[in-house]
């Protein structure tokens, strides 16, 4: 068996019971990973990624708001746009997914674990939580953070209505170099196009 393959089915072996929970709590945010795992997966691939890599990307993409168990539901679940303190909240879903994952104490969880805390740091340095900049932000990381970027504006939420295809690549343009690896924006151009996961274009 392939080492990606071991590396992913380990760890998520060990992980499964974590999909099933967050489904029970937030059904749409487990919906919305497994979409984010897809196409981080599509990008790592165009990439050339290595085996291993891949297989800490996979599980990091899948759990990347597994933190998210720890935000009230008042918040979690606001029908809204959230105030700034609770903005502040939300943000720390990061921090608490790493613990989680981090907690496994098992091979390549501390990895996959570093992904999950860093997927919503910027390119320029201004995202959370560390405000890491350009490459020392994990390359998975990155990765993950235009799958997502592109699946949460692509389906409709209670805070906002599904944009288009074109209207998402806009905005994912305007943010190349701010919040998104030029680099990596090129790929995902490329295979976005033909992917499965593509939003409508109307």
């Amino acid at each position: 068996m392939e080492q990606e393959d071991t590396t992913f089915i380990t760890l998520y072996n060990y992980t499964k019971a974590l999909a099933v929970a967050l489904g029970h709590r937030d059904l749409l945010t487990r919906l919305h990973s497994d979409r984010v795992l897809g196409l981080a997966g599509e990008i790592a691939a165009a990439l050339g990624i290595d085996k291993k890599d891949l297989a800490i990307l996979k599980v990091a993409a899948l759990f990347h708001d597994i933190g998210k168990i720890g935000i009230p539901d008042a918040i979690l679940l606001k029908p809204s746009k959230h105030d700034a303190a609770e903005w502040e909240m939300m943000k720390e879903h990061s921090a608490i997914g790493e613990n989680i994952m981090s907690a496994l104490e098992i091979e390549d969880s501390s990895r996959a674990s570093k992904v999950i805390r860093h997927h919503h740091e910027y390119y320029n340095g201004m995202g959370y939580p560390d405000k890491l900049v350009g490459e020392d932000i994990p390359i998975c990381s990155r990765i993950i953070s235009i799958a997502d970027c592109y699946d949460a504006m692509a389906v409709t939420r209670s805070y906002h209505s599904a944009r288009t295809h074109p209207e998402i690549m806009s905005i994912l343009e305007s943010e190349t170099g701010v919040k998104h690896d030029p680099n990596l924006m090129k790929i995902f151009c490329k295979i976005i196009e033909s992917s499965k996961f593509k939003a409508a274009s109307n």
